[in-house]
């Protein structure tokens, strides 16, 4: 089962690459606050004209790269 991800566009300056920062909010183990968590992921981005803002939906995939493990598979929202 392929991981799917949702989350904002950071950075589109590489060719066919965007990082993507996901973000997620789990309670804390002790105090049990919600605690907001940040993660960059870089995807593979072949036919969507992005730029920084937009929400975009990633899916884990083979790797395409030393660091790139995901791709774009839809455009939620363009900003």
């Amino acid at each position: 089962m392929s991981k799917i991800l949702a989350g904002t566009v950071v950075s589109c300056k590489k060719a066919k690459t965007v990082v993507v920062a996901v973000e997620t909010r789990r309670p804390h183990p002790l105090y049990k606050k919600l605690v907001r968590q940040i993660k960059k992921y870089k995807a593979h981005n072949e036919n969507f004209n992005l730029s920084a803002g937009d929400k975009v939906k990633i899916m884990e995939t083979r790797p395409q790269s030393k660091e790139k493990h995901f791709k774009v598979i839809e455009v939620l929202k363009k900003e």
